[in-house]
């Protein structure tokens, strides 16, 4: 949308500025093309200046995971792998898929892994 404000005010501004050219011809301009031509220059830059402004729009998503445990399950304590202290579920984040964990002891940052079962 914002590239199509841009053609149009361009051709706007194109077309007024031919309009008061045209006007200042001697023989074959008309003074009350002068007025036209300012105000379809006048036009082109408002439309060009709300255009610049308009933010774009980035969609956010929100993904949410839920895990069902079977029965009842038993869970370890989280403890980090550099200083060994124990993490908390807000020590925890997503960045780009990957869940990344920062101790709040050493301040280590370090992706978590989940180790084979067998």
């Amino acid at each position: 949308m914002k590239i199509i404000a841009f053609i149009g005010a361009g051709l706007l501004i194109l077309f007024g500025a031919l309009m008061a050219i045209g006007a200042t011809d001697p023989y074959n301009g008309q003074i009350g093309w002068l007025p036209i031509g300012l105000v379809l220059i006048g036009v082109g830059l408002v439309i060009i200046f709300f255009a610049a402004r308009r933010k774009p729009v980035s969609p956010t998503t929100n993904v949410t995971l839920n895990v069902d445990l079977p029965g009842n399950v038993a869970m370890d304590a989280i403890k980090c792998k550099s200083c060994g202290g124990v993490l908390a579920a807000e020590n925890i984040t997503m960045v780009q898929g990957a869940p990344m964990v920062t101790c709040p002891y050493c301040h280590t940052v370090y992706q978590m892994t989940e180790e084979p079962k067998w």
